[in-house]
């Protein structure tokens, strides 16, 4: 499987503010191109966390992009993942709606009650991992399930665990023209953090747009 991770970052590298409110970092250009990249992939994957802050849809907003997807004989949107290791994903929540196929990813010891609750409203659970979800057995599960190409959209926690795994091939970050600070505000990569065998990254591209810096890199 082919992983992309792709966020929008402040210059100081943090992902929201430390109320983990929903911030907006890059502008018009930023958010067509994470829909052109969005269309070119199996699936988008988030953790709980960003569902729980921004209710995300996830899904596409070009009609041309939703079209030529459709020409190609693939559904109108990619399918969304949410790695959810207590089944805390709202039944609300928009990214279980009708409008295309989630994956919601739990572990063994997320409560029944919840994980038929989410069912009932149309998710997929998938059960990878003991007490968290594990990250080589949850792309294990949806690569079984057809996905070969996953973009990934945060948060922090979930980025540093694909990492920490070696399961990330490239990485894209806009990083906006803004400061955020604060020490418990989340960055691009939370988790325990790296300590040695840091990742090692090959810049591939650097753009301007938005008023900030697109930078592409690949995982070496």
């Amino acid at each position: 499987m082919h992983v992309v991770v792709n966020a929008a970052i402040s210059a100081d590298g943090k992902l929201s503010t430390r109320r983990r409110e929903q911030l907006t970092i890059s502008g018009p250009a930023d958010f067509d191109r994470v829909d052109e990249l969005r269309a070119g992939n199996d699936a988008v994957m988030v953790g709980v966390g960003t569902v729980l802050a921004d209710d995300p849809h996830l899904t596409l907003d070009d009609e041309e992009r939703i079209a030529a997807r459709e020409q190609r004989g693939e559904s109108p949107h990619p399918a969304r993942v949410v790695a959810d290791s207590r089944a805390r994903t709202p039944p609300d929540a928009r990214i279980v709606d009708e409008s295309a196929t989630t994956y919601l990813l739990v572990s063994e010891a997320a409560p029944a009650e919840r994980t038929e609750t989410l069912a009932e409203r149309g998710a997929t659970v998938v059960v990878a991992g003991e007490e968290r979800v594990d990250p080589l057995e949850a792309l294990s599960a949806l690569e079984a399930r057809g996905i070969d190409r996953l973009m990934v959209e945060g948060g922090g926690e979930l980025i540093f665990s694909l990492f920490e795994a070696g399961l990330v091939d490239e990485l894209s970050t806009f990083v906006g023209p803004t400061v955020v600070g604060g020490r418990e505000a989340p960055t691009l990569a939370d988790g325990e953090g790296f300590i040695e065998g840091f990742p090692d990254l090959e810049l591939a591209t650097v753009e301007r747009i938005d008023g900030g810096v697109l930078l592409r890199w690949r995982v070496r």
